[in-house]
C-alpha cells in the first residue's frame, strides 16, 4: 500500500451508445469561433481613460472655483473685510483695542477709518467695527455682516463666580449663542490684561484657554493681544487666511451702508440713498431689495462710484479725506428696465366671484347621469304588479332604518374620519401604542338591563352651580392625574355641538385622511404657493446666476463701491434709517424671484433658554430670518416625522424643537432664525427662540386637539354609565359616532344617552375601573394669524 498512488481514479465516460453528433455537441466548430468576438481591450481602456479625465476636469474645475473664491475673498480689489470686536464681559475695553488695530493698519497715518482702512503693509482693507455690550440688536447685525469676529477677554475679568464661565457674563453667553444660531464666520479669541512676568503670563493664558476653549469651534485659536507685536502677528496671519462665510451668506448680494440719506418726493414718499460695498453676488438694478426692518422696495438707479479707500491710491498716498468721500465720483448709473423688473407683488388680489358655482362642469353632468343610471337599474323586490310610480313611493328598510337613526341621532352630524385600517393606535397621537384585539374592539350590543340601566344617575334635579361645584371637586380629586393638556369642560349653558361645532373626530391621527383644500380661511386667498417647491427653487437659483452673467449695463458687480437709491420709501421709516445708521449697521440685500410675496412660511425653532416668561401662540413676535425682519404672529405644534398632521401646541415649551407657522414673505433656505418679543416702547426686545427655516407649504395640516372628559358613577364589566362629559341628551347622540377612550388604556363607544342631563352608557373592551376618565378627542385645523403689520419700523 505504500508504493501505490494515491490518485483518484474516475470511471471512464461511456460512449458506447452515443452518437458522434451528440457526442460533439458541447464543443464549438472551427467555423464558429470566429464569430464569437473577444472583450475588446481598447474599449475598455478608452472607458477608463474618459473617466479619468472626467474625474481630472471636475478636479480642476473645484481648484479654479476655490482659487477665484480666494483672491475674490483676498485680493486688493476685494471689499474690505469686516471685522468685529465682542467684548465676553462689560468689564473688556474695546475701544483701546479698536484703536491700535487701526493704527497698525494706517501706518500712524490719521486717515479716514470708515468705510474701511487700507494698509499698504498688509495689503489688505479692513473696516473694524466695536460690538456694543447689552445692545442684542446691534450686536446681531454686525454678526450678518462681520467676516471676522474677534472676542476679546480679559484676565482680569470682574465676572461673577458664580456663572457657567469665569470670563463670560450673561450678556456675553446669550449672544454666543445667537452667533452660533446665525452661523459663525471666521473667529479669534484675543487675550488681554495678562501680566507681564513670564511664567504668570503662562499660566494664566492656559487657564483663559482651557476655560473658554468649549464656548468655540475647534479651528478657532487664541492669540494675546496687549502689544503691538501681538496684533502684528496677528494680521500678518489673518491676511493669509481665507475667510470662513456661513452658507446662507453666499446665496444673495448685500451692502452694509457707510451713510444713509433721503430725498423728499412730491408724493409725499423719499428716494433712501444707501452707500457701501456690495459684497457676496452681483447685484441687478431690476431686483428688488430689502432694508433690515424696513421693507421690501424697488430700486430707482443703482450708482457706481469711485472706490473711496483703494489700495492702490492708498500706496500712492492719494487717499480722500472726509469731504471727498461724502462727493464721490460717479463711473457708472444703471437705471431698470420696467419690462425685465421685478414687480413688487407682496399679496395676491382675491376674486369674489371665483368660488362661486355658477354651472356644473361636464364631469359633473356625467357622474350624475351614471349614479342616476345605476339607481334606476337597482334591483327591487317589489310585490307583483306594482307601477314605477308606485314603486317610488314604496321605502326601503335602509331607507327606514337611515331614518330612524337620523331620528335617534337627532341631527346626526358629528362627521369621524375614517383611517386606513379600522383599529389603530395612533388616533391619540401616540399616547397609546398597543394593540388590541380585534374581537374585542367587536363591542357587544345587549339589551340586558344592567345595574347602570336601572339605577339612573341622581343629578336630574340639580341647579347649573351644583354641577359646576361637583365638577370642580371630581376635577381637584384627579389633579395628580392630569397629565393632558388638551382637557377642556363643555360649557354647562352652552350646548357641546355648538361650542364644538368645527371639531371633528379621527380614526387614527396618524393615517386619517385630512383635505388640505377644505374650509381655508379668508387669508388663504392672498397668499401665493408652490407647485413644486423643489424645483421652483432650483429655477429661481440658475436664474438668479444667469443674472449675473447677463447684460453688464443690468448688473453691478461684487465688491463694488455702490450707491443705491431705493424709491417708494415712506417719509417716517427713512428718517429713522437716517437715525439708525449712525448708532449700528443698517443692511440692505437683494431678493431672489418670488421673496416679496407672501406665504405660509413653517420654521424649526427652540425656546432659548434665558427666556423663562411663557410664549403662547398667535402672540405677536419679531422674527430675523438671514438679513430681513418682519412681524408675525405664529401657531406651534408638535414635531412629527411619521405624519403628515401636526398637533398643535398653545405654548412654545423649553427643552425641544417645535415647528412655528407663519404668513411671512417668501424666504428660500437654508436660512437661520432668531426670535424677539417685544417688551414696550421704553425696553428692547427680549431673545426669545432661535431656529431655522424648514419649508414653504400653505398645505401642511396643523390640528388643535381637545380632550372631553367624563367620569364613570356605574360600572358593570364592559359597560359603564358616564357623566358630566356632556350636559344634555342632544350632545351625546351628536357625538355618538366619535371613539370614547380612557387614560388606563380602554377603548369604546358610546351606547345611547341616558337622563335629561348628559349622561351615557358606553361600552368598552374592557372592564372599566371606578378611578378611570372616559375621554373623547376630537380636531379642528389651526392656522396662524394674519399680522397687523409686516415689519418693524412700519408698526
Amino acid at each position: 500500500m505504500a508504493g501505490s498512488s494515491r490518485s483518484q481514479v474516475n470511471k471512464s465516460h461511456k460512449t458506447r451508445f452515443a452518437s458522434k453528433s451528440s457526442r460533439n455537441l458541447h464543443k464549438t466548430s472551427t467555423k464558429d469561433k470566429s464569430k464569437i468576438s473577444k472583450p475588446d481591450r481598447n474599449v475598455v481602456k478608452g472607458a477608463r481613460a474618459a473617466r479619468l479625465q472626467r474625474n481630472k476636469m471636475m478636479r480642476e474645475q473645484k481648484r479654479a472655483t476655490l482659487l477665484k473664491e480666494k483672491r475674490a475673498s483676498s485680493g486688493t480689489t476685494s471689499a474690505p473685510r469686516v471685522i468685529v470686536l465682542f467684548g465676553l464681559s462689560a468689564s473688556t475695553n474695546l475701544s483701546s483695542l479698536a484703536s491700535d488695530l487701526l493704527a497698525l493698519l494706517s501706518n500712524e497715518n490719521t486717515g479716514i477709518h470708515f468705510p474701511a482702512v487700507a494698509s499698504s503693509e498688509y495689503r489688505l482693507r479692513a473696516t473694524v467695527l466695536q460690538a456694543p455690550h447689552g445692545d442684542l440688536m446691534a450686536c446681531m447685525e454686525m454678526a450678518k455682516m462681520a467676516d471676522l469676529i474677534v472676542f476679546v477677554a480679559s484676565a482680569n475679568c470682574s465676572s461673577e463666580r458664580g456663572s457657567s464661565n469665569y470670563y463670560v457674563d450673561e450678556f456675553g453667553s446669550q449672544c454666543l449663542s445667537v452667533f452660533r444660531s446665525l452661523g459663525l464666520p471666521s473667529t479669534a479669541v484675543f487675550l488681554r490684561d495678562l501680566p507681564s512676568d513670564l511664567k504668570k503670563r503662562n499660566d494664566l493664558k492656559k487657564a483663559c484657554v482651557s476655560s473658554l476653549s468649549s464656548e468655540f469651534p475647534e479651528d478657532c485659536k487664541f492669540y494675546p493681544a496687549d502689544t503691538k507685536d501681538d496684533l502684528h502677528k496677528f494680521m500678518f496671519l489673518f491676511k493669509e487666511q481665507r475667510p470662513t462665510i456661513p452658507h446662507w451668506r453666499t446665496q444673495r448680494p448685500y451692502l452694509m451702508a457707510h451713510t444713509v440719506d433721503m430725498v423728499a418726493d412730491e408724493s409725499g414718499k423719499c428716494t433712501l440713498r444707501i452707500t457701501g460695498y456690495l459684497r457676496a453676488r452681483n447685484l441687478s438694478v431690476n431686483q428688488l431689495v430689502h432694508v433690515s426692518g424696513a421693507g421690501d422696495f424697488q430700486l430707482g438707479k443703482i450708482e457706481l462710484l469711485k472706490d473711496p479707500c483703494s489700495l492702490n491710491a492708498r500706496k500712492d498716498g492719494d487717499f480722500m479725506d472726509a469731504d471727498e468721500v461724502n462727493d464721490l465720483q460717479v463711473i457708472k448709473t444703471l437705471l431698470p428696465d420696467p419690462m425685465k423688473q421685478e414687480p413688487l407683488l407682496v399679496e395676491n388680489i382675491p376674486d369674489p366671484l371665483q368660488g362661486e358655482q355658477t354651472w356644473p362642469t361636464e364631469a359633473e353632468m356625467e357622474e350624475a347621469d351614471r349614479l342616476h343610471k345605476e339607481k334606476k337599474h337597482k334591483k327591487r323586490s317589489l310585490p307583483r304588479g306594482t307601477s314605477e310610480y308606485q314603486a317610488a313611493w314604496i321605502v326601503d328598510e335602509s331607507d327606514v332604518s337611515g331614518t330612524e337613526s337620523d331620528d335617534d341621532g337627532s341631527e346626526n352630524g358629528m362627521v369621524v374620519d375614517e383611517g386606513e385600517h379600522d383599529v389603530t393606535g395612533q388616533s391619540e397621537g401616540g399616547k397609546f401604542d398597543h394593540e388590541f384585539d380585534q374581537a374585542s374592539l367587536n363591542l357587544r350590543d345587549s339589551d340586558e338591563e344592567t345595574e347602570a340601566d336601572s339605577m339612573m344617575m341622581d343629578n336630574d334635579n340639580l341647579t347649573k352651580e351644583q354641577i359646576e361645584e361637583d365638577i370642580r371637586k371630581i376635577k381637584e380629586a384627579h389633579a395628580e392625574d392630569e397629565e393632558f393638556p388638551d382637557e377642556v369642560d363643555a360649557p354647562v349653558d352652552i350646548p357641546a355641538r355648538k361650542r364644538f361645532a368645527k371639531y371633528r373626530g379621527l380614526k387614527s391621527f396618524r393615517t386619517s385622511s385630512w383635505d388640505p383644500k377644505e374650509s381655508l380661511p379668508p387669508e388663504y386667498a392672498r397668499i401665493f404657493a408652490f407647485d413644486n417647491f423643489t424645483r421652483t427653487h432650483k429655477h429661481v437659483l440658475s436664474k438668479a446666476r444667469d443674472m449675473e452673467q447677463g447684460n453688464p449695463d443690468e448688473c453691478v458687480l461684487a465688491n463694488s463701491y455702490v450707491a443705491l437709491h431705493i424709491s417708494q420709501v415712506p417719509v417716517h421709516i427713512a428718517s429713522k434709517l437716517c437715525a439708525l445708521g449712525k448708532t449700528m449697521p443698517v443692511i440692505a440685500c437683494g431678493l431672489l424671484q418670488h421673496e416679496s410675496k407672501i406665504s405660509v412660511l413653517h420654521f424649526r425653532l427652540k425656546k432659548h433658554e434665558t427666556y423663562t416668561d411663557p410664549i403662547k401662540a398667535k402672540e405677536e413676535l419679531i422674527f430675523h430670518v438671514g438679513f430681513r425682519q418682519f412681524i408675525t404672529r405664529p401657531t406651534f405644534a408638535s414635531d412629527n416625522f411619521n405624519s403628515d398632521k401636526h398637533k398643535m401646541e398653545r405654548f412654545l415649551h423649553a427643552g425641544r424643537f417645535s415647528i412655528a407657522s407663519v404668513y411671512a414673505p417668501i424666504s428660500f433656505p437654508p436660512l437661520p432664525l432668531i426670535v424677539l418679543k417685544s417688551r414696550g416702547d421704553s425696553l428692547a426686545p427680549a431673545l426669545a427662540a432661535v431656529g431655522s427655516l424648514k419649508s414653504i407649504d400653505p398645505d401642511k395640516i396643523i390640528l388643535k386637539k381637545i380632550i372631553l372628559t367624563g367620569y364613570p358613577q356605574r360600572v358593570s364589566k364592559s359597560k359603564a354609565a358616564v357623566r358630566y362629559m356632556f350636559h344634555n341628551p342632544e350632545d351625546v347622540k351628536w357625538f355618538k359616532p366619535v371613539e370614547v377612550w380612557t387614560k388606563l388604556g380602554r377603548r369604546g363607544r358610546i351606547k345611547e344617552p341616558v337622563g335629561t342631563h348628559g349622561a351615557m352608557k358606553c361600552l368598552l373592551n374592557g372592564v372599566l375601573q371606578q378611578n378611570d376618565t372616559v375621554c373623547m378627542s376630537l380636531f379642528k385645523r389651526s392656522y396662524p394669524k394674519w399680522p397687523e403689520h409686516w415689519f418693524p419700523m412700519s408698526a
